[in-house]
């Protein structure tokens, strides 16, 4: 376990139990949110490879334009 992570477990420790887990919560949440996008990004990847390619394709045959940001 990092330092950080016992910093902030010891932190926890202090409140109260609703907040302990209100936070507990939050912290689930996010991890499994985080494996979520993992798994649909690597899923995704011909999907990008794909779209890549097409991009590149219409670049190399002049049909991007520059991109201003003054314009934006």
């Amino acid at each position: 376990m990092t330092q950080l992570l016992e910093e902030v477990i010891a932190k926890l420790k202090a409140l109260s139990d609703n907040e302990q887990d209100a936070i507990a919560a939050m912290i689930l949440e996010e991890i499994e949110e985080e494996r979520r996008w993992d798994s649909s990004f690597a899923r995704s990847s011909d999907v990008l490879a794909q779209l890549a390619n097409e991009a590149m394709t219409e670049h190399q045959t002049g049909k991007t334009e520059a991109l201003d940001p003054e314009t934006l």
